[in-house]
């Protein structure tokens, strides 16, 4: 059979082949579901998560008892009053004249409601030297932040008139302003410079500038198209602005590396002497076939999201699914109608001294002479290359052991850069708890009956006698609704171990002791180091099923799509061993603080607690493109006739290049959020860019090709016991032995274990 005479099958194969054929009617199906996605879902408008939704347990059944009642929670606000090192009391006349100067100058903005004095509230530290005026911003609370600037304005004057008194503000509307005005454009910012970032490594990796830029535009159109769908899917499973921003991530990612491989196959099969129709046939049932193994294997990772019950999670994983698969299509349909229009002036716009310097990096086969050099290395001493490489990883990875997880406080997220900052500390030193009290949301078939208001008497008492908290307990009824909200500062503040003691203390002894004696009444315990509290027992209570479900269908994945029971096992293994190196840096950098000034970061003694479950996910998803692009092509060698070792040889050398791009371009888009002002962010960011890079090198470039020549002829056993399994390996090549380009090994015949044992490649 001649080279022009191969034939093609398999979903990947067919698609490609239908493209190309139909390349102006594969263009306009793609540009019309793009635009319509995004159309229809303008047109309906995004859904986003709601507060009683986020969370299972005592916040999310506070959170519907607010709704329910349809009560509106103002955005609260409080201005500080605190003595600077003087002998001045909140008793003074002159500190009285500066509550007063404060209440009045809030009041006559007319942007605020509810203005209560501290000598009402009792709201005057122990040592009498602080008070806290407190008040509600009239309108939504969520707009808040948009009317709160006279406000803040009214509060700087009355500071300039008593400067021997600290008067700051704080609150939800003045904490939103403050890091809007400060970080607002932050993260926009990195998402804009992410594109041409991308696009700048595709340019040196393939030296052409049409080359370059059809990556880059497939990766927006698929995000583009998947906003739309997003806006759509809203209405069933609610969505928001940190699912758009990860959706973003990975769509970029997965949409530019996908393209990618697609690319670099087709350019590398006509390098080599073939006809451009047949260059596309190989890259469609080779590349094109591992783009979707890799995509269903990534879906399935982001679908183990699902699984945490966590609405924000959810989102996530719905969207990132969603655009995984998106880009996944347009790269197995468009890229070759594209490839097929375009033909040779896809290398329009070479770039002369980048594609001398890549000439001198290949030898010509698309083989990096680099990556040859180190898996020479690699392959004459595979144990002490494998003892080497895994006692590095053992090593990153070990810091790990001992990671705490938390949610960040104020201070821990952002610094003490911002004045607001300083006030939050100062406020929780003088009054502990006060910055995020406990609130207790009370309610009864009957507010006002004498029992529940005796129970509320009693509760407000406990809760200090009990040590929890240090007061004021505030008290606000809604008698028309028969609900009932309780503040309590928590006694631990900012130190969220104390604090939480403390809550333990309300739920577990002070509230069965008082409210949990009447019956009808309902009283669950909100707040921020609640909602932290039972955030964090989700996430540790999913850890396991989301853990199970990733891993278990990624390894039947693996063991469909290459018939072997032994690469499904090393699959599973090697991308534990990256995700593991991954919690370690983190561990290293922000719980410890081990070079943590060169990524601009601090060692604040803890990691988010939504990371490590978030990095496994979307780590194990990742991964799993390389794993799948370098395997598909050792086990592609082996068909042909080469040899096991040979096979790994040809696989990992053909497959580096275009690999280490795909690397160079997650771990520049990732570190572009490891500069972004808040810890998270920058947590995120490093872990993701760490271990990105980790698993190009040491894991796909060393520890793989040892592991696989180690292993020898068993790399491909698959037991008889298995057999009855569906064969998803039947496209994996269209380049039959007799037309694969000469190898330096004699060829070895492929020993299949199936009962067919005289099959050849189906083609």
């Amino acid at each position: 059979m001649g080279v022009g005479d191969t034939k093609v099958r398999g979903i990947a194969a067919r698609a490609g082949g239908w493209s190309a054929r139909h390349r102006w009617a594969a263009v306009g199906i793609w540009v019309l579901f793009v635009v319509l996605a995004m159309g229809i879902g303008t047109a309906v408008g995004r859904a986003d998560v709601k507060e009683s939704d986020q969370l299972s347990g005592e916040t999310s059944h506070a959170a519907r008892i607010i709704d329910d009642a349809g009560l509106k929670e103002p955005a609260g606000e409080t201005v500080l009053i605190q003595a600077k090192g003087t002998a001045a009391k909140a008793t003074d006349a002159e500190f009285r004249r500066a509550v007063d100067s404060v209440m009045k100058s809030v009041t006559d903005t007319g942007a605020v409601e509810s203005v209560k004095s501290p000598y009402d509230t009792r709201s005057i530290s122990k040592d009498g030297r602080s008070a806290l005026v407190q008040f509600h911003v009239k309108g939504e609370s969520d707009t808040a932040s948009d009317r709160i600037e006279p406000v803040l304005d009214a509060v700087k004057k009355v500071q300039d008139e008593h400067q021997q008194l600290r008067i700051e503000e704080i609150g939800s509307a003045s904490m939103n302003k403050t890091f809007s005005d400060a970080f607002g454009n932050d993260f926009q910012k990195a998402e804009l410079s992410a594109v041409p970032v991308a696009f700048g490594i595709l340019l040196i990796a393939f030296g052409a500038l049409v080359a370059a830029l059809l990556p880059v535009a497939l990766a927006v159109s698929a995000i583009i198209a998947t906003m739309g769908l997003m806006a759509v899917v809203s209405h069933a499973m609610p969505m928001s602005d940190t699912a758009n921003s990860v959706m973003l991530l990975v769509g970029l990612a997965v949409g530019v590396d996908y393209c990618l491989f697609y690319l670099r196959r087709e350019r590398e099969e006509r390098e080599a002497g073939r006809d451009a129709q047949t260059a596309m046939k190989i890259a469609a049932a080779t590349s094109g076939r591992a783009i979707i193994v890799s995509g269903v294997t990534v879906c399935v990772a982001m679908a183990g999201m699902l699984f945490t019950g966590l609405a924000e999670f959810q989102a996530m994983g719905l969207a990132s699914l969603m655009v995984v698969a998106v880009a996944m299509a347009g790269s197995v349909t468009v890229l070759p109608a594209l490839l097929s229009l375009l033909g040779e002036r896809v290398e329009k716009g070479r770039i002369p001294f980048l594609n001398r310097a890549k000439r001198g990096k290949s030898n010509g086969n698309g083989e990096s002479r680099i990556w040859r050099a180190v898996l020479g290395a690699v392959l004459r001493r595979p144990k002490v290359a494998l003892a080497v490489a895994a006692g590095a990883l053992a090593a990153i990875a070990l810091p790990a052991v001992g990671m705490h997880t938390q949610n960040l406080t104020l201070d821990q997220e952002f610094g003490d850069k911002l004045p607001i900052v300083r006030t939050y500390q100062s406020v929780n030193a003088a009054f502990p708890g006060g910055a995020d009290p406990a609130n207790v949301v009370i309610s009864a078939k009957d507010i006002n009956a004498p029992e529940v208001r005796q129970a509320i008497t009693d509760f407000r008492t406990q809760a200090v006698s009990s040590g929890a908290s240090q007061g004021p307990v505030e008290l606000t009824v809604h008698k028309q609704q028969n609900v009932a909200t309780i503040d309590v500062p928590l006694v631990g503040g900012s130190d969220q171990k104390k604090a939480e003691k403390s809550l333990a203390l309300l739920r577990d002894h002070v509230r069965p002791d008082t409210l949990g004696k009447v019956s009808g009444v309902s009283a669950p315990i909100t707040g921020s180091v609640a909602g932290s509290k039972d955030f964090n027992d989700q996430i540790v209570g999913s850890v396991v099923p989301v853990f199970a479900f990733v891993v278990v269908f990624a390894f039947l994945l693996m063991l469909l799509c290459f018939r072997s029971l032994t690469i499904a096992i090393t699959s599973i293994v090697l991308n534990l061993l990256s995700v593991g190196a991954a919690y370690g840096i983190l561990t290293a950098v922000f719980q410890h603080g081990w070079g943590a000034s060169l990524v601009g970061a601090e060692g604040v003694g803890a990691i988010i607690s939504w990371l490590p479950l978030f990095l496994f996910v979307i780590l194990f998803g990742l991964s799993m493109d390389y794993h799948v692009f370098v395997v598909s092509r050792i086990r592609e060698a082996r068909v042909q006739g080469r040899n096991t070792l040979e096979a790994i040889r040809h696989g990992v050398v053909t497959t580096a290049g275009v690999v280490t791009s795909a690397a160079v371009i997650m771990v520049a888009v990732f570190a572009i959020f490891g500069t972004l002002s808040m810890q998270s962010m920058k947590q995120m960011g490093v872990g993701l860019a760490a271990a990105v890079l980790i698993d190009a090198t040491i894991i796909r470039g060393v520890l793989l090709p040892a592991v696989m020549a180690l292993l020898g002829d068993r790399n491909w056993y698959f037991p008889k016991w298995l057999r009855w399994l569906p064969d998803l390996t039947h496209d994996e090549s269209v380049v039959m032995p007799e037309q694969a380009a000469p190898v330096a090994a004699v060829p070895s015949p492929v020993r299949w274990n199936d009962d067919d044992q005289d099959r050849q490649v189906r083609v």
